[in-house]
């Protein structure tokens, strides 16, 4: 079959479109025949990752598409349903933490850029109605991303100030959109204006330039839950914007891993940090139930054919995207 694969090179040397090898499904397992599938921040870091040295991989953790071959002992699901992805592995109930043997679709097992892959049959779920194969196959490490940062960490309610850092990423539109139907008052920054005018039509209640002084901008609102992904570049802004006793969940460090922050101020302020990655299988189905509850459809930037992979990542490594960037892999 025709897959993305990675193998010899690091980054984006080693990263080429052509033939491998497919398998079988075994006992617990389904073969899905993929239609598309999402591109996403942990792709770049994989390419990464994977060394020289180590077996071909195919990367992707995003996808959605038709059962094609079920394995023994597979109940529930038959060839022919349409089904979309759950990118984490090992992680059933949610709990505060994954547990030890908890990984993702895509590294270090193959993933789903190529026409067919074999999951587990507890990694696949119907694929919502209302959703389009586009918008199905970009959807699922974002949406349950923000969903476990927005919903288990951050303990949203209706009426609550979320501020979020940053709107561009496929992970910051579904937090704005899960915020505002959970009827929170959301508040964006970006420093490109089509996407901050953006932000507004998809129902922030302000949208400020990244580049502004945020207090400012803000006119002394405290906000009661700010959701980082930036890291090094915002953390400092983003913890002066919260009220006192408010919240500040992290999810990602795409400016920088090591910040420094004034820990007096911290715990005068008495101000919560919450960590948060991806999420379990139960906060998987809640999302879908959330999204399909609401109608929300992901913010979708543009699709690619596989084969122009290149275009698709060159345009999220320079942060050109608003929402998802997906492939179209089959009819």
């Amino acid at each position: 079959m025709k897959a993305l694969v990675h193998v010899e090179k690091s980054g984006m040397e080693g990263l080429s479109y052509r033939e491998i090898d497919e398998r079988k499904p075994g006992a617990g397992e389904v073969s899905v025949k993929l239609k598309t599938a999402g591109l996403n921040h942990r792709d770049l870091f994989v390419l990464q990752r994977h060394q020289p040295g180590e077996p071909p991989l195919i990367i992707g953790s995003d996808g959605a598409g038709v059962i094609d071959f079920v394995g023994d002992k597979v109940v529930g699901v038959e060839v022919g349903d349409e089904v979309i992805i759950n990118p984490g592995l090992g992680w059933d109930e949610k709990s505060d933490a994954p547990p030890a043997e908890f990984d993702i679709i895509g590294h270090p097992g193959h993933g789903t850029f190529a026409e067919k892959i074999i999951v587990p049959i507890e990694n696949v779920e119907i694929k919502p109605e209302h959703l389009s194969w586009e918008e199905a196959g970009v959807l699922s490490l974002a949406a349950l991303t923000a969903y476990r940062a927005l919903f288990t960490r951050g303990q949203v309610q209706p009426g609550m100030k979320v501020f979020i850092p940053g709107i561009g990423s496929g992970v910051a539109t579904f937090l704005l959109q899960f915020a505002k139907s959970a009827g929170a008052i959301v508040y964006v920054t970006s420093r490109s204006k089509e996407k901050c005018e953006r932000a507004m039509e998809l129902g922030a209640y302000k949208a400020i330039d990244s580049n502004e002084d945020w207090e400012q901008a803000l006119d002394g609102e405290k906000m009661d839950l700010v959701i980082e992904s930036v890291g090094a570049a915002t953390f400092n802004q983003s913890i002066k914007q919260l009220r006192k006793g408010g919240t500040i969940v992290t999810f990602g460090a795409s400016a920088g891993d090591v910040v420094q922050f004034n820990l007096r101020d911290f715990f005068y302020g008495q101000y919560n940090l919450l960590g948060s990655t991806m999420g379990s299988r139960e906060e998987y189905k809640e999302m879908l139930k959330f999204i399909s509850d609401h109608k929300i459809h992901p913010v979708m930037d543009q699709m690619f054919p596989l084969e122009q992979y290149p275009e698709a990542f060159k345009r999220l490594e320079e942060a050109r995207q608003l929402g998802k960037i997906g492939f179209t892999i089959s009819e």
